[in-house]
């Protein structure tokens, strides 16, 4: 005769063993703190991203805008961007150029009004000495440098141009320029163009033209 004893223990516990009830809400809840705790953990902010380069003067376009979702270190950095949490401004227009990809900053948005008249100036730089991170939207200082030495530092070198930005900064093989030379185009405030044109045009050829940047 088997024993009643083994065929109790040889027996699994059914759903309505309390056990496994117990078991089944641990479970589940632990599911719910977990998707909790993770939705308080997302500390990103909706901010506006550019997706073209526009320039100084430049209508803001909702068209070349995009949302993304970025965790800054603190609110006071996150202040510094235009918040994609409201529609973005309209009539507005850029005071400086903003390259592609970049958040779109709250100081760089005004009116007309507001616009420096600006002159779009080509300078044609060696490639080494152009640094590797400049692109639309930059911020940079030229130089004139004599018989072609490429650092800012050298004797004679001039600065000619203080924080003026790149409306386009194509790559080398890209612009029509001389094989090792690569070609920006700037927007020159216009009492800057006055005095700095004669000397870029000295850099003949742009083998003594500098380009630096702060990164």
């Amino acid at each position: 005769m088997s024993d009643p004893s083994f065929a109790r223990r040889g027996t699994r516990p059914g759903w309505r063993d309390p056990r496994m009830a117990l078991g089944v809400l641990v479970l589940a809840g632990s599911v719910v703190l977990g998707a909790v705790v993770l939705d308080q953990s997302d500390e990103t902010v909706p901010v506006w991203a550019m997706t073209a380069d526009v320039g100084v003067g430049q209508a803001l376009e909702p068209a070349s805008l995009e949302q993304r979702r970025i965790r800054f270190a603190d609110a006071d950095l996150a202040d510094r961007y235009l918040s994609a949490a409201q529609a973005p401004p309209e009539d507005v227009v850029l005071t400086r150029a903003v390259g592609a990809g970049e958040l779109l900053p709250r100081a760089a948005l005004g009116t007309a009004d507001d616009t420096v008249e600006v002159v779009e100036v080509p300078v044609a730089a060696p490639v080494e000495a152009v640094p590797t991170t400049v692109r639309a939207g930059s911020v940079v200082d030229v130089w004139v440098s004599p018989e072609g030495r490429v650092e800012p530092g050298a004797d004679g070198a001039e600065q000619v141009l203080d924080d003026v930005t790149v409306i386009a900064a194509p790559a080398a093989a890209e612009g029509f320029t001389p094989s090792g030379t690569r070609q920006l185009i700037l927007a020159v405030p216009a009492e800057q163009a006055d005095t700095a044109l004669p000397r870029l045009l000295a850099a003949v050829g742009g083998t003594g033209v500098v380009i630096t940047r702060e990164p």
